[in-house]
């Protein structure tokens, strides 16, 4: 698949976590409805694939929860954006243990 890249910065007291990847990106007509929950754009993708239609439901959720937010940018051709504001903790945060293989 494409490659994807992922930004963490703290800035202004937010965390941005950026998530860009070079694939066929998602068409304008659904930009509104991707964060719904059981919402896919491609049905035939998603039985050879798996899934629910839950994962961005699932980020909304826990994003606004935390006070923050997501959203995304996509051109078709072009790949997409996801962007996820959060309030930054009191401190740095330590991640121990993670490896790449866990990153799927």
């Amino acid at each position: 698949g494409p490659n994807v890249d992922v930004t963490v910065i703290t800035r202004s007291g937010l965390v941005h976590i950026d998530v860009a990847d070079r694939g066929i990106g998602i068409p304008s007509k659904d930009l509104d409805r991707i964060f719904e929950r059981f919402y896919r754009v491609d049905r035939a993708r998603s039985r050879e694939t798996g899934g629910t239609g839950l994962g961005l439901a699932i980020v909304r959720h826990v994003a606004t929860n935390h006070g923050g937010r997501v959203s995304v940018t996509s051109r078709a051709g072009k790949g997409s954006i996801f962007v996820l504001r959060l309030p930054a903790g009191p401190g740095p945060v330590a991640v121990s243990g993670w490896t790449d293989a866990e990153a799927g």
